[in-house]
């Protein structure tokens, strides 16, 4: 039975899929965009520091005023309406709800709000992918040992790519390479989000417009979210990363097939099986015609002649030998698709993209020279950007993952570019994500010999 379907049999049933939603931002909106048309779901909570912004955000995308006016969540869940507050715990403690949609894109936080889920047996559908890149392995391994799902979020580019990859292996097909495209240039490392805009494409009163935060964008342009996102799919799909950061090889989506091929075969890739990003300009900073930039890509491989003649006769497009055929899909919708992952979770027990392992780490990288006593200000701000690297190669190094770089002191300098260790930091280490990180590294490394 399809996903639909069973949520359409919940609703004639009178048992709805019961949501608790923490953190009601732009992510969290467009999925509130969905809920009134989905049936069988009931987002009966929502936990949000700022629950007059919530309110607005719900007037924003469609909501009544009378849709979210339950005065508690016992309330909320008889009377089928919506509780707004600010206590997130109390939606992750509640037993009427059955999935937590983490959404607050505060990694920290997040593990605390994920764990917490965990222990009061709730299936959490994890927005917060910046979590997830640090320390997504042993989340899932909690969830599983508490007898709950944990899961990316559908709409995002990670589970959309998982999506992919897990259609090439179901199908038959070894996958060559997987990943999602972006706009790229060398030196957009050292975006800040006070030169997010020009580099993003907008102009400053289109961003006021919309509400954009300039932090959260720059994310995406200086490297830190493909990193985090790429980290995400290969901790979930085994994929390998490149050994020294992601390449963002300029392809259009028609040469997508000929630059992720092994370098020995005229490609991009060091090996086989790998994650990587594709650029949606060229070197010198030229619009590539019809790019990935908002989409999500795989390639695969015909092993037989009898497959490589079929991608022909299908008329597949593929690289000159007519072996590597690339499946793509231009555009992700983003919160408006989450609705797939808590459907997904809640009925069928299936997470839509989960780490399986520690394969890939993000660690936090100099955008600049940086002094002892600064405070690191984390993802998308004025201090670091995140590179993606073997697991391996950041436990070897000590590196201090993106993820816990937030609002921690520097004790030594850091040159421009060069990656940050434990040791060039004050942690707190009493922290649910910091213990949790080493406990994963203990767990999928080994004894943390690197960890503070």
């Amino acid at each position: 039975m399809s996903l639909y379907a069973k949520l359409q049999q919940r609703a004639a049933e009178g048992r709805p899929v019961r949501i608790g939603l923490i953190g009601a931002g732009k992510f969290g909106s467009m999925y509130l965009a969905q809920v009134p048309r989905t049936p069988g779901v009931h987002l009966a909570g929502i936990a949000d520091l700022a629950p007059d912004a919530a309110r607005a955000n719900l007037a924003r995308v469609g909501w009544t005023a009378e849709r979210s006016q339950a005065k508690s969540l016992d309330e909320a869940i008889r009377s089928g309406a919506t509780h707004i507050g600010e206590d997130w715990a109390a939606l992750a403690r509640h037993p009427g709800i059955d999935v937590i949609v983490e959404c607050t894109g505060h990694p920290i936080a997040a593990v605390d709000h994920c764990l917490e889920a965990f222990a009061h047996g709730k299936h959490v559908v994890n927005v917060t992918v910046e979590a997830d890149a640090f320390c997504g392995a042993l989340l899932a391994r909690k969830a599983a040992e508490a007898g709950v799902v944990y899961s990316l979020a559908f709409g995002d580019q990670p589970a959309l790519i998982c999506d992919l990859v897990d259609w090439a292996r179901t199908c038959g097909f070894p996958v060559v390479a997987a990943g999602r495209g972006h706009k790229w240039l060398p030196h957009y490392c050292e975006s800040t989000p006070d030169t997010v805009w020009g580099n993003y494409g907008l102009t400053p009163e289109q961003a006021r417009r919309g509400g954009l935060n300039p932090k959260m964008f720059n994310s995406f342009i200086d490297g830190s979210k493909p990193s985090i996102e790429s980290t995400a799919v290969s901790n979930a799909t085994g994929l390998f990363v490149p050994s020294n950061g992601l390449q963002y090889p300029p392809a259009s989506i028609a040469d997508i097939p000929f630059v992720t091929r092994p370098i020995n075969e005229g490609g991009v890739l060091e090996k086989k099986g790998m994650v990587e990003v594709i650029s949606s300009l060229e070197a010198n900073g030229r619009v590539i015609p019809y790019d990935i930039r908002m989409g999500v890509w795989v390639t695969v491989e015909a092993e037989t002649d009898y497959i490589k003649n079929c991608f022909e006769e299908y008329n597949a497009h593929t690289d000159p030998s007519g072996r590597y055929f690339t499946l793509y899909k231009r555009w992700h919708l983003i919160g408006l698709e989450v609705g797939v992952s808590v459907a997904s979770v809640a009925l069928r027990g299936e997470a839509t993209g989960v780490a399986t392992g520690w394969n890939a780490d993000v660690v936090a990288t100099a955008k600049r020279d940086l002094k002892p006593g600064e405070i690191l200000d984390g993802e998308g701000g004025y201090t670091v950007w995140g590179k993606l690297l073997p697991a391996a190669r950041s436990v070897e190094i000590g590196g201090l993952p993106l993820g816990l770089a937030h609002d921690v002191k520097l004790l030594r300098p850091v040159a421009k570019g060069q990656s940050l260790c434990w040791a060039d930091v004050a942690i707190d280490t009493t922290t649910h994500a910091y213990r949790t990180r080493k406990a994963m590294t203990d767990m999928f490394a080994g004894p943390a010999r690197k960890v503070a």
